[in-house]
């Protein structure tokens, strides 16, 4: 099933110790989604913070451990789900020292070599990823197109949260559990 969960939040003082125990808690909310591995990754500069909880069925080595990073440095990425033809682009991409089996290496590798558009219109399968480009500074939240992964997201003041459940928001610091008349009177129209 795996889950991720993560923030983008403006620097505030708060030292890495605290925003390595905020996504950690965002992670342990949804930890019934990946009882195999749990992993957290951040870029302090930026306020980026992703974590991922693992159920290792495609590579169920280490080399599947996530939030992973690309092979040139340049991208990071938070996934839940599965790409049913990653052997199929894993083929199409070629000559790559692979570190592992994994779909999820598969994907960077797709986004390194085509972009990120073009890679995600050859994925066939289900998926929900954040994905962070360090050369771009952008953050994006990608699903597949019927949207059968879960990934909510939304803003709490000046953090930007997702996650694969709205439990992994809620234990986040930022969290208010308070109703957007607005958005709740535009939603019922």
């Amino acid at each position: 099933m795996c889950g991720i969960a993560g923030y983008l939040h403006a620097l505030d003082g708060a030292g890495i110790d605290f925003h390595i125990r905020t996504i950690r808690n965002m992670t342990d909310a949804i930890r019934h989604r990946g009882p195999d591995d749990e992993g957290w990754w951040c870029d302090m500069e930026a306020g980026v913070f992703l974590g991922n909880r693992r159920l290792s069925i495609v590579d169920l080595s280490p080399q599947g451990h996530q939030p992973m990073v690309s092979a040139s440095g340049r991208y990071v990425i938070a996934f839940n789900g599965e790409v049913y033809n990653h052997g199929i682009i894993r083929k199409e991409i070629g000559s790559i020292v692979w570190r592992g089996r994994s779909d999820t290496e598969v994907m960077l590798a797709a986004i390194e070599t085509w972009g990120l558009q073009d890679a995600v219109q050859r994925f066939i399968g289900m998926f929900a990823f954040a994905l962070w480009d360090k050369v771009e500074r952008v953050l994006h939240l990608v699903r597949d197109r019927v949207g059968e992964k879960p990934l909510y997201y939304g803003w709490m003041g000046d953090t930007f949260l997702f996650g694969s459940e709205i439990k992994a928001l809620e234990a986040h610091t930022d969290w208010k559990a308070e109703i957007d008349r607005n958005a709740l009177t535009l939603f019922l129209r």
